[in-house]
């Protein structure tokens, strides 16, 4: 395989176990569901981990296979390990925020906290790294995608504090991996 090709594959791969957690979320009894965050719940925990993979149906699932796979790709095409990091401190942001504000009788599921933080993470890194190309590649995206920035507002059966968190979370993975640290001379 192509060094190309890798960060495309590896964000192919990530979708694939979405696609193959739900088709077997099909078989009888099978509670994946159940496996989402669970705020302010000990065992919601672990849906912080898991959610991103489970969805409420194909049609939820196919909502997030598209952007997740543009964003994700852009992001990984600048390092599979760029594309983990911002993975990871997205997805803990908007698992730890919704499992600490969500209504406590639910269950969250899907990601679409991730997509949104790739949004926001694709958006802000120009403005952090102070690069003119990163700032019209937000700008493209903001035009593609930014009507997802809807699913910020509260509404029934939709996890605003997943997009919420995970929005922010896009803005923090952009801070810590693209803020111009200052030189021994103070300059940035």
């Amino acid at each position: 395989m192509s060094d190309l090709a890798r960060p495309f594959v590896v964000v192919g791969v990530v979708v694939a176990v979405m696609w193959a957690a739900e088709i077997v979320d099909l078989v009888p009894g099978t509670p994946f569901d159940g496996w989402g965050i669970r705020p302010r719940a000990l065992r919601g925990l672990l849906g912080i981990v898991l959610a991103p993979f489970l969805h409420d149906g194909f049609r939820h699932l196919l909502a997030n296979t598209v952007p997740f796979l543009v964003m994700g790709g852009v992001i990984a095409s600048g390092g599979i390990q760029r594309f983990v990091r911002v993975a990871v401190i997205v997805g803990l942001i908007s698992g730890l925020g919704t499992w600490i504000v969500a209504a406590r009788d639910s269950v969250h599921l899907g990601a679409s906290g991730l997509v949104f933080g790739f949004l926001t993470y694709l958006l802000a890194r120009g403005v952090f790294a102070r690069n003119v190309l990163w700032l019209v590649g937000g700008v493209v995206v903001l035009l593609i995608y930014g009507g997802i920035l809807w699913g910020l507002l509260p509404q029934p059966g939709i996890s605003w504090s997943g997009h919420a968190f995970g929005a922010m979370g896009g803005v923090v993975a952009a801070a810590v991996l693209h803020r111009r640290r200052a030189g021994p001379d103070g300059s940035a």
